[in-house]
């Protein structure tokens, strides 16, 4: 009798602990930026399900899937995202882009599909700067089950899609039906038709919610292993030409710094999540290095040393020596030495020749009166 009820006991204690810990592990968290209220992981996979972009631009702008709670413009209502697609060579990039008003957009997210050279697709989603902050992406972590076939995705080890990072898995994507549409030779780049102040018939626009409830419709995503977060982008170059067309709305930028979007937290204080580190922090450790050695050099070196050498012989050997040498030699050699070789020497040999004329002359006469008459 007592071993039951010190079973039961135990039994009923740990059924009052475990809610209490699967509180804390469910507990909300927020990054504090509006991204918070446009859930990147619910947004992938949307996208896997999704056939076409006309169909996954439709999904994430549908009420009933509870994806889009974002309100930019600060009008009490949910604005409308777009999807653009641009292609280059073995990727495409999905821009996410809000409606904010008529006179620009704000880039939400973008979704870089990247088919390497041994034909396997990969997929990650970039969160933007202003929305999300730094480093925000969001890709696959493990199988996933598509409607297609019952087999999960493959998974398969890429090493150079990751740079120098070893013992990191990236699991392709060939078998989503979008996918498979993005790299058939009869899809066209898509540009949604809609802009601002016209929207399609399907569009009914609703009030936001706080983020403590929309965090609720989104809990799964925080505890499967289909996603996760990463900090590194698999294949930045394209990401790079992506930068030069980004869209971004001074707007956003202004009602983020004043505070506005803090109201849909209602308040409340939320936990941050995890900070992820990059994994090649000692290559940064080590440029960070060099580039104080180099800061730290040019004031001993640079700006002491070099300055004082030129000063000095700038001054020693230019200025002194050659002028001296054009103001001294045109008096010693060109106008002493021609003068006297035309003054001097032809009034000598004039001179000389004219005596001795003078002498023959006298000597002649002289010949002429010593002679007798009738020589």
């Amino acid at each position: 009798m007592k071993k039951l009820i010190l079973t039961l006991v135990v039994l009923m204690a740990g059924g009052l602990v475990f809610p209490l810990f699967s509180q804390t592990e469910t507990q909300p968290v927020a990054l504090g930026f509006p991204g918070d209220n446009f859930n990147l992981y619910a947004v992938l996979d949307v996208f896997q399900k999704s056939e076409t972009l006309e169909g996954f631009e439709r999904a994430i702008n549908n009420r009933e899937n509870n994806i889009n709670n974002l309100d930019l413009n600060n009008d009490n209502f949910i604005d409308y995202i777009g999807v653009v697609s641009h292609q280059e060579g073995n990727t495409t990039l999905i821009v996410l882009r809000d409606l904010v008003n008529d006179r620009g957009f704000q880039d939400i997210a973008v979704i870089e599909v990247t088919k390497t050279n041994r034909g396997t697709v990969f997929i990650q989603i970039i969160g933007d700067v202003d929305l999300y902050g730094e480093d925000y992406i969001i890709e696959p972590s493990g199988p996933i089950y598509t409607r297609r076939t019952p087999n999960p995705g493959y998974i398969y080890p890429d090493r150079n899609s990751f740079g120098s990072v070893s013992g990191n898995i990236g699991f392709y994507i060939n078998d989503w039906p979008i996918v498979v549409n993005l790299f058939s030779p009869s899809f066209r780049v898509y540009v949604s038709p809609w802009y601002w102040g016209y929207y399609p018939v399907y569009w009914n626009p609703w009030r936001p919610i706080y983020y403590y409830n929309y965090w609720n419709y989104h809990r799964s995503y925080y505890q499967n292993n289909f996603y996760r977060r990463t900090v590194s982008v698999r294949y930045p170059v394209y990401y790079r030409n992506y930068a030069k067309i980004r869209n971004v709305s001074p707007l956003v930028r202004d009602y983020r710094r004043s505070g506005v979007y803090d109201r849909t937290y209602e308040g409340r204080n939320f936990n941050r999540p995890e900070v992820l580190t990059r994994p090649n922090t000692r290559p940064s450790v080590r440029t960070e290095k060099r580039s104080t050695e180099k800061r730290q050099l040019p004031p001993t070196t640079r700006s002491e040393s070099r300055p004082a050498e030129k000063r000095q012989s700038v001054p020693i050997t230019r200025p002194e020596s050659r002028p001296a040498e054009r103001r001294q030699s045109p008096p010693t050699t060109r106008p002493q030495n021609k003068p006297e070789t035309k003054r001097q020497a032809p009034p000598a040999t004039r001179q000389s020749n004219g005596e001795i004329r003078k002498i023959e002359r006298q000597s002649k006469t002289e010949t002429k009166k010593s002679r007798p008459p009738g020589m």
